[in-house]
């Protein structure tokens, strides 16, 4: 009877073996429909996948407003609707700032573009001329420099930013996730997460909790825990430090008569999504701007500015705003953004800090409890 069985087990094995390899090679001989698949299921699902995207982005703003909405004693329906007014006025200050930026910042944008564009020439002559008249043993009238400059002359700027090309990528990239009905279903998804949060969260641990094993479960959820909480403060974060960094570098150079400040405050604040490098080549495309449009010593006072504003944001907004849930050291963010980069593009350098702070984390707390055993043995 045994021999039997052990017969049945080893034949059934080569029989899931064998489906498994037809499956494989059906796979790889129809990649090409799977992909269109695919790819026609990720636009169907794209207005999900936006609406949880908005959620996961105004979660944290959303919970420490419904805190304080909770605290409020008189009148009591406002800490009895807490959860939804901090939805509510999450939304109507994000709305107001896309408003904002919309009639404000973009027309100005694309107005210094243009501008920088079509006087790009009538600036890199007056710097060559400055370069011409700097004395013979000024280090900016090296070769090296002269090259330097030399090479700006051969870029065909009207090729990459004309308005025309400008205006072409913003339509592109607003028809792509601004349709009526992906915006509204976006919109719901987005709302409906934040309101029944609880709920939703407290069915995933339920069907966890039904799937796992104890000690599986309790694993999975202190992670899942500690993983949200790091994705949520760094997205959350790493937006409203841009935008006040974009606004006080915007503010600072209109100030000392910097031209183009709005384009430029724009630029660092957008890099200032990226961590550590983000800042850093803002700062050079700033300095260099400048130093066509405003000469030498308005590019030298204006790096001073934006460097003093940086080490502002790197040690007093940044940490109040995003906190310690990032408490990594500078060579692992820059390794990281480094992979990011290479791998995955601009988004990799932007999502690969945290991704790294839980790997980190996971591998910390790994090394704990094996050394923790060896401890007690």
């Amino acid at each position: 009877m045994e021999e039997k069985k052990k017969g049945l087990t080893k034949w059934l094995y080569w029989f899931i073996l064998g489906v498994a390899i037809i499956a494989v090679y059906k796979l790889l001989d129809n990649i090409g429909s799977i992909a269109t698949w695919l790819g026609g299921l990720f636009h169907i699902l794209m207005p999900f996948i936006l609406g949880i995207l908005i959620a996961y982005l105004f979660y944290i703003p959303c919970r420490s407003l419904e805190k304080r909405y909770k605290s409020v004693k008189k009148p009591k329906w406002i800490s009895k609707k807490a959860r939804i007014l901090s939805i509510i006025t999450v939304y109507i200050i994000a709305i107001l700032i896309i408003v904002l930026t919309l009639t404000f910042v973009i027309p100005n944008v694309l107005k210094s573009i243009t501008d920088f564009v079509n006087n790009f020439g009538t600036y890199y002559n007056n710097t060559i001329k400055a370069l011409e008249e700097l004395p013979e043993d000024s280090f900016l009238k090296s070769e090296t420099i002269i090259k330097l400059a030399q090479k700006f002359s051969e870029v065909d700027l009207n090729r990459f930013l004309n308005i025309e090309s400008l205006i072409q990528y913003a339509k592109g990239a607003i028809s792509a996730v601004t349709g009526v009905f992906d915006a509204f279903v976006a919109f719901v998804v987005s709302v409906y997460l934040l309101s029944e949060r609880a709920e939703i969260l407290k069915f995933l641990k339920r069907l966890a909790n039904a799937i796992f094993a104890k000690d599986t479960y309790t694993m999975v959820s202190r992670y899942f825990n500690k993983s949200n909480e790091v994705f949520f403060k760094f997205l959350s974060g790493q937006v409203l430090d841009a935008i006040i960094v974009g606004i006080l570098t915007s503010v600072a150079m209109s100030i000392i008569g910097v031209k183009y400040a709005v384009l430029l405050g724009f630029i660092i604040g957008l890099f200032n999504l990226i961590p550590y490098f983000g800042a850093i080549i803002a700062v050079i495309i700033a300095i260099i701007v400048t130093l066509f449009t405003g000469g030498l010593g308005q590019a030298i006072l204006m790096a001073i500015v934006v460097i003093i504003l940086q080490q502002i944001d790197a040690n007093i907004i940044n940490p109040k705003i995003i906190g310690n849930s990032l408490s990594i050291s500078p060579l692992l963010v820059i390794f990281s953004v480094t992979i990011g980069g290479a791998y995955f593009g601009i988004l990799g350098m932007f999502l690969a800090v945290p991704v790294f702070t839980v790997i980190k984390l996971l591998i910390e707390e790994y090394v704990d409890y094996k050394n923790s055993l060896k401890l007690n043995n």
